[in-house]
């Protein structure tokens, strides 16, 4: 069995940036030839699968969390070469899952990537703590207002009472704008490390629409370079912006590749 970090993504309110934050990473530590695998935790209102436009495949979590299927049966090969677990949108699955065994089928991906990144649920729930408690550490998405550090806070607290490490935070949908709490601010509430500022970028926006992530549809916009930086930090390498030509961005967001 190789040594895998398990990575959880949390958030304290749904619509940070969470989901799309996770999808987007994950390819781009497949990018640095990392063994990756994202999986959708959040049984009840998942979005990985439409993110990356997967919403119509048989087998997902909500399968393998009722018994139905073997979690090996769940996995999927993204783009760029991430594996993807996503987990069905249907509210008859969401109702046959047990999220306790989330642990215990998780044990059974241990031996298949280097870096296990998981989409938890936003806030504070039992769907939300059990992937949190299980994690090596936290990755704490924010957005740069009082409602979202607030919830944070939260989830900073309970992250304490289950003893996970959080890692750092993530500062997405950056403005630089009056009325936002800057990155310093930020640093001392939580007496934390903000990782990675991810711009409000329109790329994103369009990405989602498309149901590409912005590393597929434009990697070269300010967003993609910051999470291509902040996925060569968590590995210890040091990043290089390389621009792509528009003849590889075009078999890129053609083929995934």
């Amino acid at each position: 069995m190789q040594n895998v970090k398990v990575i959880t993504v949390a958030s304290g309110k749904g619509g940070t940036g969470k989901t799309t934050t996770t999808a987007n990473l994950g390819i781009a530590l497949a990018e640095l030839n990392k063994q990756t695998i994202i999986l959708d935790a959040d049984i009840a209102m998942a979005n990985l699968a439409l993110l990356l436009g997967m919403e119509k495949i048989d087998v997902t979590l909500h399968e393998v969390l009722s018994g139905e299927k073997n979690i090996k049966e769940a996995i999927y090969e993204g783009p760029k070469g991430v594996m993807v677990v996503p987990c069905g949108i249907s509210l008859a699955g969401f109702q046959r899952s047990h999220p306790e065994r989330l642990q215990e089928v998780l044990m059974d991906l241990l031996d298949e990537a280097e870096f296990l990144l998981i989409d938890a649920p936003a806030g504070l729930g039992k769907d939300s703590i059990i992937p949190m408690a299980i994690a090596d550490e936290i990755l704490l998405v924010l957005n740069p207002e009082v409602s979202s550090v607030s919830d944070g806070l939260k989830i900073k607290i309970m992250a304490d009472t289950i003893e996970t490490n959080v890692r750092g935070i993530i500062l997405n949908r950056v403005r630089k704008r009056k009325g936002e709490i800057d990155r310093d601010k930020i640093e001392k509430i939580f007496n934390l490390k903000v990782l990675a500022e991810i711009p409000e970028d329109t790329s994103v926006i369009d990405s989602v629409a498309k149901r590409r992530p912005v590393l597929l549809t434009k990697p070269n916009s300010s967003a993609a370079i910051a999470y291509k930086r902040l996925a060569a930090d968590l590995v210890g390498q040091k990043f290089e912006y390389k621009k792509e030509t528009v003849i590889k961005r075009f078999i890129s967001s053609i083929f995934g590749r």
